[in-house]
């Protein structure tokens, strides 16, 4: 009675993880809005509408490879009627945040990984069948958000990922796998190729190859001094985490950002300075609202330029502002910015990109005051906190700087020229239901 009693605590404090991960999640996005695209070969693209990065198991089945530029396949997109639509981030973002918000009923310990993957610490469920429990997540995910999910369980993270993995592309399966169950585990790992498991990465994966590792299984059982003297202490914990000893617990709480960046390449290039000045504060104003939804405020911006590389007299340059006090404030930020590219403009250039970097961030609520400051800080935050109320409720851009330009048909913006409606985020797009 008593051992009993001491395995059924031990199990209960045995960690399990399941990595839920979305289907083809833009895709997704864009059939829950347009059930007819079901079923068919559906891509979506990059920026600029440049290249492949969201693909239907259709569009995969066509041989349409992850980052192929478009000009290469449109042979392949016109014999076979498939569906192009420009990325659609708002709308991408708002039904991440739906499935995300689902998946908290399931358990209140969870770490978004990624736009659409998220880690669900299940280790109280106990006495619970986790397939079953999987299964659930599955359903219900679907039936509130419309987008189809994976569930893989397992005792460490790099085993859910692995049998999520499997669950996606395994009819068996059929989207869900549970890998606490030790009886499937080592054909799930023989099944799995070195380079898909989870930190590993090309540059290993081709070394690992190399030395007769082909699979995780082989990975599992490899000595730790071989990995260790490769690998360093990222391949212990990799053996370990292969081998049902977790070493990543839930990030509940993501380190705080050390710099955020906004940057694009123009799709034809740009001379003229005020064309630059419009780039720039447009990416400026983005950069500020992502620092405000943070909490956080910039000590350094930094702006660079640059022209196309493969072609003769590429020229590159950059600028670093230190601000005489730590900011967010979207008018202040664009008045360095000007001061900077004016510094670093080269007349002549056909310019292909303008970023901007925040750097030296820290905690709003921890602004370290100058005796010569200028600048109305109270009413600085105030302003900006009408501004972000009013572009969230009634759509991004709604109010916005004279600097970034009053035009629609700026040089410098981002091409979406297949994007579909913001129908979750707009109330001028919502859709119509005839």
């Amino acid at each position: 009675m008593i051992k009993e009693e001491f395995r059924n605590k031990m199990i209960k404090h045995l960690p399990t993880f399941a990595l839920v991960d979305c289907n083809n999640f833009y895709v997704s996005c864009e059939r829950v809005f347009n059930p007819q695209l079901i079923g068919k070969p559906v891509i979506v693209l990059s920026n600029n509408d440049g290249c492949a990065v969201a693909r239907s198991n259709e569009a995969k089945a066509l041989g349409i490879k992850m980052g192929v530029p478009v000009f290469q396949i449109r042979d392949t997109i016109r014999n076979n009627n498939v569906k192009v639509y420009s990325s659609n981030y708002a709308l991408y973002g708002d039904m991440s945040n739906r499935v995300m918000q689902t998946l908290t009923r399931f358990t209140p310990e969870m770490e978004v990984y990624s736009i659409d993957e998220a880690f669900l610490d299940l280790s109280n469920l106990n006495r619970i069948d986790l397939n079953d429990y999987g299964r659930k997540i599955k359903t219900t995910v679907e039936k509130w958000t419309g987008i189809p999910v994976s569930v893989g369980m397992a005792g460490t993270k790099t085993l859910a990922k692995i049998a999520n993995r499997l669950a996606k592309y395994s009819k068996k399966a059929n989207g869900v796998l549970d890998l606490t169950d030790v009886k499937y585990l080592d054909r799930a790992l023989e099944m799995t190729e070195v380079g898909d498991v989870w930190g590993v990465g090309r540059r290993y994966a081709k070394f690992l190859t190399s030395n007769g590792i082909s699979n995780a299984r082989q990975l599992r059982g490899a000595d730790d001094k071989f990995i260790q003297k490769k690998m360093g202490i990222v391949g212990i914990r990799l053996l370990n985490e292969l081998r049902g000893i977790s070493c990543y617990p839930l990030e509940q709480s993501p380190p705080r950002k050390q710099s955020t960046t906004v940057s694009r390449t123009f799709k034809h290039g740009i001379e003229s300075l005020d064309e630059l000045h419009e780039a720039a504060a447009a990416y400026v104003s983005s950069g500020a609202e992502k620092l405000r939804k943070e909490k956080l405020v910039a000590g350094v911006l930094i702006v660079y330029v640059m022209t196309n590389r493969f072609q003769e007299d590429y020229y590159y340059n950059s600028i670093s502002t230190n601000l005489p006090v730590r900011t967010s404030d979207t008018a202040e930020l664009i008045g360095y910015a000007r001061d900077g590219l004016r510094k670093i403009y080269k007349k002549g250039c056909q310019y292909k990109k303008v970023g901007i970097l925040l750097n030296d961030l820290g905690p709003e609520n921890e602004i370290q005051a100058s005796f010569f400051d200028t600048v109305d800080r109270s009413r600085s935050k105030k302003l900006m906190k009408a501004i972000d109320s009013i572009n969230g409720d009634m759509g991004s851009g709604v109010i916005q700087y004279g600097s970034v330009g009053l035009s629609h048909n700026q040089s410098w913006k981002t091409s979406f020229n297949q994007r579909s409606g913001s129908y979750t985020t707009h109330w001028d797009q919502l859709l119509e239901v005839g």
